[in-house]
């Protein structure tokens, strides 16, 4: 396999329960510890089969798990409005700066080997087996005939990196700005369902709602996994999704011990098995359900970043999601045609 790297919502109505990790043995003893974990909905097992094998571990010893998954941003904002995290494992770098606004994380929970990221994967395109539209990039997603699922930014962060590989693919092949945005506008104009979180779009897509899903690679690869009859595309442009996790401020000690665990090399292979890119080097494994299981993780033509390609995530939310700046403007176009 080709290691990597060179490292440089839940919606109102959407399912976020707290809930014992099952792979992590339950409630903990009157003796040992109890760890929180707040993410988005995607690495749940992942996080889970991590877990089990921090508890194998003299450090993980009578330590238990509960977990809360759903929406990023929506995740963010609970333990900001003061939900119990003692690690959080967010899709976006911005849901991490509010809870240091916050003074629940420390600012320099980013200051490590890996710039406090804990797990990577890029933007694909997911497709029925056989893919009968014929899909092989960013330009047939504007495809009268193409019926696109994906989440929404106002709570996924999913989405939010969904909107950046294709934007970014505009821009990368020579669009000016305002040919970005029509592109944009007239991909969302054939979405047939903004779903609450990374979770919920693969599973309106099992439904059959539309006939693309545009998605994380791990989360095309853990559905095959599970069985699921999809084909998936990695873009010859696509963008590096790179996903943080940090320990709040008043967490339990032993959560500075899970994070440890989390980017070593036995942690990343757990978020490789699951589909995930791993954030350091030196990794081996063979990922069942990827394209080429022995190179699951091929690198695109052109991979984009945040930092470089799009000036960081604070101008990334100014001009593409804040409130009434361009993907309101362009999905209020976009519904109006």
């Amino acid at each position: 396999m080709k290691t990597w790297k060179s490292h440089l919502a839940v919606t109102a109505t959407a399912v976020a329960a707290v809930l014992g990790m099952t792979a992590c043995g339950g409630s903990a003893s009157a003796s040992g510890t109890q760890l929180s974990i707040v993410g988005f909905a995607v690495p749940e097992t992942a996080n889970k089969a991590i877990a089990a094998k921090f508890q194998q571990t003299e450090a993980g010893k009578d330590v238990t798990f509960s977990g809360s998954y759903g929406a990023s941003g929506d995740q963010s904002r609970k333990v900001a409005a003061g939900a119990k995290a003692d690690y959080v494992h967010f899709s976006l770098e911005s849901d991490v700066t509010r809870l240091v606004k916050a003074g629940l994380v420390s600012s320099d929970w980013n200051k490590n080997a890996t710039r406090g990221i804990v797990s990577d994967s890029v933007v694909v395109l997911v497709v029925p087996k056989g893919n009968p539209q014929h899909i092989t990039g960013w330009d047939d997603l504007s495809r009268d005939d193409v019926k696109i699922i994906t989440p929404d930014p106002k709570s996924s962060g999913s989405a939010r990196w969904n909107i950046l590989g294709a934007y970014g693919h505009a821009v990368a092949t020579g669009k000016t700005p305002a040919q970005a945005d029509d592109f944009l506008k007239k991909v969302f104009s054939h979405v047939t369902q903004w779903a609450g979180s990374g979770r919920e779009a693969t599973e309106a897509f099992d439904k059959k709602v539309g006939n693309v899903l545009i998605s994380y690679e791990n989360e095309a690869i853990l559905a095959r996994q599970k069985g699921k009859d999809y084909d998936y595309i990695v873009p010859d442009d696509t963008v590096l999704i790179e996903n943080p996790g940090a320990v709040l401020k008043d967490a339990n000690p032993k959560a500075k011990d899970w994070l440890n665990f989390v980017l070593s090399k036995e942690g990343q292979t757990e978020f490789a098995k699951t589909g995930f890119r791993p954030v350091i080097s030196g990794v081996q494994t063979e990922v069942k359900g990827a394209n080429d299981p022995t190179n699951p993780f091929p690198t695109p033509k052109r991979l984009l970043t945040v930092e470089k390609d799009f000036g960081g995530w604070a101008a990334v939310d100014a001009k593409f999601f804040a409130d009434g700046a361009l993907i309101d403007q362009l999905r209020t176009a976009a519904a109006g045609k």
